[in-house]
This record gives structure tokens, C-alpha cells and sequence, in this order.
């Protein structure tokens, strides 16, 4: 399982038993994607804090979750771009995601961002997943 399923499983997870964070390893790529989920209002707030272990310290990523009524603020996801099978797009292929409800997150030359704003910037790239 790739890194980033792992994650979106996770929050899933996390989510469906009510907890109000978790907590992850740390990875870049991980942060860039919560960055985008947070600014899309997916999830409430995300952080990057260091966590003793009992011979080092290791940064892990933190993310609070949202909630509307008791339901999680994410509700399904796709992995579109697998490590077995990599997926590109170019920007006249970006399509909105469950008919605007949902983000796309690509993979760009310019770094990490939503669908939407890769379609803005005239960029297409490696589409990573759906959330919705």
C-alpha cells in the first residue's frame, strides 16, 4: 500500500470511530496534501510536531478532523495514481470531482495543489486522488 492511501485510510478510519485527531509519520508529500484538505475544509487543522521515542525524536503529522452534525468532514476517497500504475492529465483533461463537491490533488511541476488550481495555472501533472 502506497504512503498516501495509508493516510487517507487512516483519516477514514479515524473519522468513522468519532476520534477527534491522529496522528501520522511525516513526509512532505503528506503535509502538501493536508495543506490542500485543510484549505478545501476537509479536515480542520493540520501541524507538524516532533514526538520523542525512547532514542530519537521523529516528526510526525498531525490532523484534527472536522465534523458537520457528527459526520466527518471527508466522506469517500480514490486512489487514482498507484505505484503499479501511474495516472497523468493535462489541464484540459482536469474535470471537476463529484460535481464541485470534491477535490482533485495533482502532482505539478510547480508542487503539490488541487485540481482546480492546477486548471488555473495552466499546469497538468500526476493525479494522486479524489476526496470527496
Amino acid at each position: 500500500m502506497s504512503p498516501i492511501a495509508d493516510m487517507l485510510s487512516q483519516i477514514r478510519n479515524a473519522q468513522s470511530r468519532g476520534q477527534e485527531e491522529t496522528v501520522l509519520p511525516f513526509s512532505m508529500l503528506k503535509f502538501n496534501i493536508a495543506q490542500i484538505l485543510k484549505n478545501k475544509n476537509f479536515i480542520a487543522d493540520v501541524d507538524k510536531k516532533k514526538t520523542k521515542t525512547k532514542k530519537s525524536e521523529i516528526n510526525t503529522l498531525w490532523i484534527k478532523l472536522k465534523y458537520d452534525n457528527e459526520v466527518g468532514g471527508i466522506i469517500g476517497t480514490k486512489m487514482i495514481s498507484k505505484p503499479s500504475r501511474r495516472m497523468y492529465l493535462g489541464k484540459s483533461d482536469l474535470k471537476p470531482v463529484k460535481n464541485g463537491y470534491g477535490v482533485a490533488i495533482i502532482s505539478t511541476s510547480k508542487g503539490v495543489m488541487s485540481g482546480e488550481d492546477a486548471k488555473k495555472a495552466g499546469l497538468g501533472g500526476e493525479i494522486i486522488c479524489e476526496v470527496w
